[in-house]
């Protein structure tokens, strides 16, 4: 049951990752792809009908945590007290930001929340689980800024995947120069895992770099979050030794019985949410067109 609920925990991260990653991607790119309120507009559109159920699998993972493993989600969030705030308060911020935009009459301030309330997460997620596995500044600074990068080059391919006309165009031509910034950065944050998911994430990097030259957009965006899933999983393989300094995963465990009840009511919720999901995804599969 331990290592079942480690791994459900890692799946739940896994999955925020790689959806949250081109939310935050969009969000932070959308005033530099776009020129004009119709742009601006295609732009936020792509994310519109997700971006909320996107952030139900950060919620769902920590509560996982907090049911699971107590006291690694309490070392975890109290030893990262301040970023964690940092996060929630860019996740508010930015969620006010995407509601309120199109009933104000002036939405400078609006997009100023997406672009920071985008960021800080972006950022700041990295940083954490990287000072959590090496206790070091530097690289926290690494792991953040892999992270961000990693959220522009998925966001911008996304936006090339979703839009069409000139926004598509930029957000290619972003996609291209964002990485030549990850692929290095991911060398640096990646290399120091030294797992074998942390090489194919890095080779998937780089094969998304080639796919957005060729205008293969489809796949590009296949293989960023594949890299960001794979990346993920290097990430809990070194966790699941000690996920905390000190803490194995039984020492941080639940009672048996505890973890019996949230199997039942995984196994009978996880199915429902993830086909939910995928049908929303499947409802607004196509193009955000330019209207005029």
């Amino acid at each position: 049951m331990i290592n079942l609920w480690f791994v459900i925990i890692a799946f739940l991260w896994t999955g925020y990752f790689v959806l949250e990653g081109f939310d935050f991607g969009v969000g932070l790119l959308t005033p530099f792809v776009s020129r004009g309120p119709e742009q601006h507009r295609q732009s936020l559109e792509t994310i519109g009908p997700v971006w909320d159920g996107n952030e139900v699998w950060l919620i769902t993972a920590v509560g996982a945590m907090f049911a699971a493993f107590p006291a690694w989600y309490a070392g975890l969030f109290s030893a990262f007290y301040l970023p964690v705030v940092l996060i929630l308060v860019g996740l508010i911020v930015r969620g006010v930001g995407l509601e309120w935009r199109g009933k104000v009459t002036n939405p400078v301030w609006c997009d100023l929340g997406i672009v920071a309330g985008s960021a800080l997460p972006a950022f700041l997620w990295g940083a954490v689980f990287a000072d959590l596995l090496f206790d070091s500044a530097l690289a926290a600074l690494v792991g953040g800024l892999f992270t961000l990068a990693m959220c522009v080059l998925h966001g911008a391919v996304f936006l090339s995947l979703k839009t069409d006309g000139p926004v598509r165009r930029r957000a290619r031509a972003t996609a291209l120069a964002a990485s030549a910034v990850v692929l290095p950065l991911a060398v640096a944050a990646l290399s120091a895992l030294g797992s074998i998911p942390a090489l194919i994430s890095m080779a998937a990097l780089a094969a998304a770099a080639a796919l957005t030259f060729r205008r293969r957009e489809g796949w590009a965006f296949a293989a960023t979050a594949g890299a960001i899933a794979l990346a993920s999983v290097a990430l809990f393989t070194e966790l699941r030794w000690a996920p905390l300094p000190g803490l194995t995963l039984t020492d941080a465990a639940s009672g048996p019985y505890t973890l019996t009840m949230l199997s039942w009511i995984g196994l009978i919720t996880l199915p429902f949410v993830l086909v939910y999901q995928g049908w929303t995804y499947w409802v607004f599969r196509k193009r955000v067109v330019l209207t005029h």
